[in-house]
């Protein structure tokens, strides 16, 4: 998905004031360093808090969860020795949850040399849990009951799960240093986002003791740079590439002209390159020859707009049928895309087994749309927008500043809808504002942005009705759009309690069909991932989904 940031603008200020002056991590590079542009700007790398995919793409670099999914779609172990499953008994049932034994592996250490254990595990649930620490979400923290283990073994632990779900080993808590951020939580627990403002992930994040990975963090300056370099401690694979830069560049629409400049060296999928970016640069290196390729990867990203419910005119379905019958999906596709991306009905992609066309279908009929909104009351003005009981169907969108391709889709989307009678408005906000202000505290109307997950992952997050953002929950969750319906609740309930994979994917498909019917997001189109890489980067393929390439950074190399 996709793809929400907490109190963006102040971690932003104390990191560039920690990080002033002339950086080191700038000098001419060389085969063993990469320097990669990310369009926009990250939140935190905390890997609590942080949510937007460019933070998290970065901080797989310098941190590594117990388990991830690879890029060829199979779950492998990355920080656990294995994956815990019934078959080899480190999974059993008890009552309604789960026991499921986790090992960590031995030579797992932080950045400052002290073992991560399960002490570390069972403090990230208890930040997790916690209502004053904003989350993505906080469902995955409150499903464990329990972390134990023995003092004589503090790698291996038990997780008690409360309820059982078939997805348990992707929804693991990866540790935290409980030994530097543990006194910060006690000092900052009972303070709204106290700990947030004051984790050392934003106060120190040069503090190698951070980070597990193959990567810690050396520099970071505000709109700048992230720089990570190979970490002395990390007990795997030592990276062959000492040091990656992540620059951060405010417009996208450079990322091509930075790369010929040889300002960067490679532009990921998490960089914030659009779709048509990557098709007009991949035509131009064959033209001209350049020493570079452009890589896809077939995507789990979903394109989609969100309807705030909570709107008293996108509360009536009449009005969102009419919006997805008002603009052609096709047409958009095919100009702004060059028909690279493929239509989407949905929000489950054709990677995921809960895959279906048999839902309600909205395709192109200005007619429909028009003859929907006649009958719902809605009747066309002098200036020919539509207006209700003296309200005008009007609407503003919100989208991520920078970007030439949502400007362009929100330009045929107006184009569209005023043929209808809809009027839009186009508001574009940096992105940390966008992700930490406006669509989780949902003071939107339509918000244009990307989901990218994992293939049969559970939807809870972003459709149960328990996960509507507020600031009762700290704003966690992300159904943004607000949607309530109780039969979606109880089948996603009944889903993740279902280990039985062909069960699993019928009631995946009724949650589709469900979404599908009642519109609570516009879905836009499904894309591929690009990725331009050098000629001389070896080891690199993108993933396409939120298991990121970067979890194998160690075998990257530049010859």
């Amino acid at each position: 998905m996709s793809g929400k940031m907490k109190n963006s603008a102040l971690k932003f200020l104390i990191l560039s004031i920690l990080t002033l002056g002339s950086s080191p991590a700038l000098q001419a590079a060389g085969k063993d360093t990469l320097s990669v542009g990310v369009s926009g700007e990250f939140e935190t790398l905390n890997p609590i808090i942080l949510s937007i995919s460019v933070s998290r793409y970065m901080s797989t670099l310098s941190y590594r969860p117990l388990v991830t999914l690879s890029i060829d779609n199979k779950w492998v172990p990355i920080l656990a020795t294995k994956i815990p499953t019934f078959e080899n008994k480190m999974v059993k049932r008890v009552g309604e949850g789960l026991d499921v034994t986790v090992e960590i592996r031995p030579e797992a250490q932080w950045g400052d040399g002290v073992p991560v254990t399960c002490k570390d595990i069972d403090f990230a649930v208890t930040v997790g849990k916690s209502p004053n620490v904003s989350t993505p979400s906080k469902e995955g923290y409150e499903n464990i009951k329990a972390v134990k283990w023995d003092e004589k073994t503090p790698k291996k632990c038990v997780i008690s799960f409360v309820k059982a779900k078939f997805n348990y080993f992707a929804n693991f808590i990866d540790p935290m240093p409980s030994h530097l951020e543990g006194p910060i939580f006690e000092k900052y627990k009972n303070q709204p986002q106290g700990y947030d403002n004051n984790t050392l992930y934003t106060k120190n994040p040069n503090n190698p003791g951070l980070y597990n990975g193959p990567y810690v963090v050396s520099d970071l300056k505000l709109g700048s740079h992230v720089t990570f370099t190979a970490n002395p401690k990390f007990g795997g694979k030592k990276p062959q590439i000492r040091q990656i830069t992540f620059k951060l560049i405010p417009n996208g629409n450079t990322l091509p002209t930075r790369l010929q400049a040889g300002d960067i060296d490679i532009i990921t999928p998490a960089s914030g390159f659009t779709l048509d970016q990557a098709v007009a640069f991949e035509k131009k290196i064959q033209a001209e020859k350049l020493p570079y390729k452009v890589m896809w990867a077939d995507g789990v990203i979903y394109s989609h707009i969100d309807v705030n419910l909570e709107n008293p005119a996108l509360s009536d379905l009449a009005v969102r049928k009419a919006l997805s019958l008002g603009f052609n999906k096709k047409e958009m596709i095919q100009s702004l895309l060059e028909g690279r991306a493929k239509v989407a009905h949905h929000f489950v992609t054709e990677k995921n087994p809960w895959y279906t066309e048999k839902v309600p279908v909205y395709n192109y009929n200005r007619r429909e749309a028009a003859k929907i909104l006649d009958e719902a009351g809605w009747k066309a003005g002098s200036d020919g927008i539509r207006s209700k009981d003296g309200k005008k169907l009007s609407f503003t969108i919100y989208g991520g500043a920078g970007s030439k391709l949502i400007e362009n889709i929100e330009a045929y989307l107006q184009s569209q809808w005023k043929s209808i009678g809809i009027e839009l408005k186009i508001k574009n906000e940096p992105l940390r504002i966008l992700f930490s202000e406006t669509i989780p505290k949902r003071k939107f109307d339509l918000a244009l942005y990307s989901w990218v997950s994992i293939p049969e992952s559970s939807p809870r997050s972003m459709l149960h009705s328990e996960m509507i953002p507020s600031e009762k929950n700290s704003w966690s969750g992300q159904n943004n759009p607000g949607y309530r319906n109780p039969e979606m609740d109880k089948l996603i309930d009944q889903l993740e309690g279902e280990f039985d994979a062909k069960k699993r994917g019928k009631l995946g498909q009724k949650i589709v069909e469900i979404y599908a019917r009642d519109i609570p997001v516009i879905p836009l189109y499904y894309r591929p991932d690009p990725a331009v890489v050098p000629l001389d980067l070896k080891g690199y393929k993108p993933s396409g989904h939120l298991g990121y390439e970067t979890h194998w950074a160690e075998e990257w190399s530049r010859n």
